[in-house]
């Protein structure tokens, strides 16, 4: 491929160095970069794309090893919830040999104190004392410290053993709360596995729709340089036509040269006028250049106007279509509640049965877990199974809608080309207008140079009326002397004057003519105004029905995207009920079987609740109550403890049981979503909606010169 583009880089440079001389192929050759510069652009967005696939499959390897190193915590961490099980069991067995010894040993001393206090009794009785009962009351009195040390260490190593426990149970909780951290970095994992998946498929059908575009512009390319080609012919074609054309300007240069000789004469009556037509032509480009703006986004907001009323009318019939299927999704809606209701009143029933068998659920865990696990992997098939059909279809709508988008961009490219032709045409014209402006322009700076060297001569002449005055005062008070040198005198002078009321009259006629070319300008600008006016009224109005239509088109989306989402929920709601149906018959078998349970369980409670009213084993502890308090109180303490870890550990079998609700629902959620189609969809149509409207933008602004020229043939 980098070969190709090489080449293709090659025939490039040859093309636009070729194309560089010619003014007339200008139009041509900014096309033809813009195609090579999409190329280029297309190649490094697929290398791009590729540089990112190897990435995400490398985050894909690291995220799998990092998951099944945290599945082997998590079954490291059951192996040690279940060794700090049975170490906790066999301190509670020491805890209960250890206080039967203590028991043991406060029996032993309560009866060797019960002697000591009659040998004290018999010792006072009796006044003298021989040596051997006092050798037995110091053997007694060893005897009594001997067992005072023994209990000493026992309630020692009861104390190390109920510290041993506390510090197993928090290492208990540690470990849980390890292995509920472990199970939701999977559940993340698992996620972000998935979203890298997603990632990927998104990423390998952009790298399709990119091949498929360099295939396209490939043979655009192709195309294009078979164009060239007849260019280049037809620019060798022109060349001959305009060494014909150089022939005839050099004897229209011959005839220019003699009429400039007479245009010259003309120049200084025209400067005045001249700076006129300035300012009229200043304020005239100023006039021209707003309505040609104003023209185009007229002509803009009308296409827009048309696009809007047809998407208008097309969201009216997918309005009228989903209002039908929603009403169909009401009526399955209303069913679907009568039967949830009935399926609430069994599930509460089941629910009852499920709180008197949480202990029987208790030994029936490890079993669910295997169960639960192998349906999860069935349900992972099965979601694979239902993505590879998504994007299945996914991809066929991709596809047709990729003919549609060629389709349409076919139609685009005539028009443009119809456009160029036009715009073509026009350009000569607007060039023979040019032309014929500048003639016009010079002929009235001739006239003005004309006028002004006229009104020089009038001066002059004016001056010499002033003289000729002056004279003839004179001359009228030597009339009686000069009558000799009359005749001489007085002809020249009547010559003069006749030649100087000739001249006055001639400047007079040329006035006028001025003036009134004057005035057909001022009504041709006046005419130009008012058409302005009118254009302007029409652009608001215009502007007023746009408006209007946009606010409109905003509504329905809005009352589409609201009916989106309603269909959603009811999708979702008719997914969930229907696998709750599909459940029903399995519950049953289920609620049957630990009815049977239950009755087993009801008949061990009841016994059980008997053997607690009549006790055969009245408790030793209690002497205890009277001669030991502290030792008392201890064992309560414990009890009290006891029923406390009884108590949690329901507890706990309680919130497993409603974690494995909750695993199961977001199983069924899962399945649902994954039959809807996801956030991809969206983000593509965004896309195409996004190209659309880049390609209508790239039309207008090609469009844009080719409304500045007809509005100039216009004018």
């Amino acid at each position: 491929l980098t070969g190709f583009l090489r080449s293709l880089e090659k025939d490039f440079q040859e093309v636009i160095d070729l194309l560089k001389g010619d003014n007339t192929l200008e139009k041509f050759r900014t096309e033809y970069e813009k195609l090579y510069a999409v190329l280029k652009k297309s190649h490094e967005n697929e290398k791009r794309l590729m540089e990112k696939c190897r990435q995400l499959n490398a985050e894909l390897v690291v995220n799998s090893s990092k998951v099944a190193s945290l599945s082997k915590l998590s079954k490291d961490d059951r192996g040690t919830i279940s060794s700090m099980k049975t170490e906790i069991e066999k301190a509670w067995e020491m805890v209960d040999a250890a206080y039967e010894k203590e028991q043991k040993a406060k029996e032993t001393i309560h009866s060797l104190q019960e002697e000591i206090a009659r040998l004290t009794n018999s010792m006072e009785q009796e006044s003298g004392l021989s040596s051997s009962q006092e050798y037995n009351i110091s053997d007694l009195m060893k005897y009594k410290e001997e067992i005072t040390k023994e209990r000493d260490q026992l309630l020692s190593e009861v104390v190390e053993l109920r510290q041993s426990l506390t510090q197993a149970t928090e290492q208990q909780q540690d470990a849980e709360r390890a292995k509920n951290e472990a199970d939701q970095a999977i559940m993340q994992l698992q996620q972000e596995i998935q979203m890298r998946n997603n990632e990927v498929s998104r990423e390998a059908r952009k790298k399709e729709k990119m091949d498929k575009e360099l295939k396209n512009l490939q043979a655009e390319i192709v195309n294009k340089q078979a164009e060239i080609k007849n260019l280049q012919q037809r620019i060798q074609n022109n060349k001959e036509e305009q060494l014909k054309m150089e022939q005839n300007l050099k004897e229209q240069k011959m005839l220019n040269e003699k009429t400039g000789k007479e245009l010259e004469q003309f120049q200084m009556r025209n400067n005045k006028l001249v700076q006129e037509n300035e300012q009229h032509s200043v304020m005239f480009q100023g006039v021209v250049q707003d309505l040609q703006k104003k023209t185009v986004e007229l002509k803009a907001r009308n296409e827009e106007l048309t696009q809007m009323h047809l998407e208008i009318s097309k969201m009216n019939k997918v309005r009228a279509v989903l209002q039908s299927k929603l009403r169909a999704a009401e009526e399955k809606k209303v069913a679907a509640g009568h039967e949830r209701e009935t399926l609430k009143s069994q599930i509460s029933g089941l629910e009852r049965v499920f709180q008197l068998i949480i202990i029987l659920w208790f030994l029936l865990q490890n079993l669910n877990k295997a169960t639960n696990a192998i349906q999860k992997q069935i349900d992972l098939v099965k979601l694979h199974e239902q993505s590879k059909k998504n994007l299945e279809e996914e991809i066929q709508n991709y596809k047709n809608e990729a003919q549609k988008q060629r389709k349409i961009i076919y139609q685009l490219e005539k028009e443009r080309d119809c456009f160029i032709s036009e715009a073509s045409d026009l350009k000569q014209k607007v060039l023979q207008h040019l032309k014929d402006v500048e003639i016009r322009e010079v002929k009235i700076c001739d006239y003005e140079k004309k006028i002004e060297e006229s009104e020089i001569k009038l001066k002059q002449q004016q001056n010499r009326c002033e003289t000729m005055r002056t004279e003839r005062n004179l001359y009228s008070k030597n009339l009686i002397e000069a009558k000799v040198e009359y005749f001489s005198l007085v002809f020249p002078s009547l010559l003069i004057l006749c030649v100087f009321f000739f001249f006055l009259i001639y400047f007079y006629v040329v006035k006028r003519k001025v003036i009134n070319e004057r005035d057909v300008l001022g009504s041709q600008l006046i005419r130009r105004n008012d058409e302005v006016a009118l254009l302007y009224e029409k652009i608001k109005i215009q502007q007023s029905i746009l408006n209007k239509g946009e606010t409109q088109y905003r509504q329905r989306m809005e009352d589409i995207r609201l009916l989106k989402l309603e269909i959603r929920k009811l999708r979702r709601e008719k997914g969930i009920l229907g696998k709750t149906v599909a459940n029903v018959e399995e519950l049953r078998q289920e609620v049957h079987h630990m009815r049977k349970e239950l009755l087993r369980e009801q008949t061990r409670c009841k016994v059980l609740e008997e053997e607690l009213e009549n006790p055969l084993n009245v408790h030793r502890w209690r002497k205890l109550e009277a001669s030991d308090p502290s030792t008392y109180e201890l064992i309560q303490k414990i009890q009290r403890l006891q029923k406390q870890l009884i108590s949690k550990t329901g507890e706990v079998i309680e919130k497993e049981l409603l974690l494995q609700e909750k695993e199961k629902l977001y199983v069924e959620l899962k399945h649902v979503l994954a039959r809807q189609p996801g956030p991809e969809a969206a983000e593509q149509l965004q896309l195409y909606r996004h190209t659309l409207r880049e390609k209508t933008k790239q039309l207008k602004v090609r469009d844009a010169p080719c409304l500045w020229i007809r509005g100039c043939w216009v004018w």
